[in-house]
């Protein structure tokens, strides 16, 4: 998922488009760029903030719930195994052990009502944006956001190849 060279065109074409139009809601690339440094800088992850809360300069992304390790250790597992798959019909769900695929569900089931939100500080650069982790949850078949996976999980070179990416 964060190999932007093994994306297939359609992929890099949302993710373009998800790049550039959060970006014109902030005040530029380079608020985003530097939001998401901000996020990278947190260690272990910025999920796991207590105050579901980071800054930068000029932005800040808030959520409404805070990801614990477990959950999280279990998205990072199904990120890491997907970094090569189609994305956009990597069904999470697809696993073959029933404990993995419970341990699957619960994370789903804590992480669904979870809603970022990106404003910048000062509101004359934009009305910023909102996404979820998931981007379809259906009976058998759940998928993660890639822009979440984006945002997250990829490296800012992979960000900046999205963003030179020619539609």
């Amino acid at each position: 998922m964060c190999n932007f060279n093994t994306l297939n065109n359609k992929s890099k074409e949302n993710l373009k488009l998800f790049i550039t139009n959060a970006a014109d809601s902030i005040g530029g690339m380079n608020f985003l760029l530097a939001l998401i440094e901000s996020m990278k800088e947190n260690k272990p992850n910025a999920l796991m903030h207590k105050k579901c809360l980071i800054e930068s300069n000029e932005l800040i992304i808030k959520w409404n719930k805070i990801v614990f390790k477990d959950k999280l250790d279990v998205l990072e597992d199904l990120i890491r195994f997907s970094k090569d798959k189609d994305i956009d019909n990597f069904n999470i769900l697809d696993v073959e052990s029933d404990k993995n695929k419970k341990k699957i569900l619960n994370m789903v089931k804590a992480l669904a009502p979870i809603e970022f939100e990106v404003f910048a500080k000062n509101p004359e650069n934009g009305n910023g944006f909102k996404f979820k982790i998931f981007e379809y949850i259906k009976e058998n078949n759940v998928k993660i956001n890639p822009n979440f996976a984006a945002m997250f999980f990829c490296s800012i070179e992979f960000m900046k190849k999205a963003l030179k990416y020619t539609i």
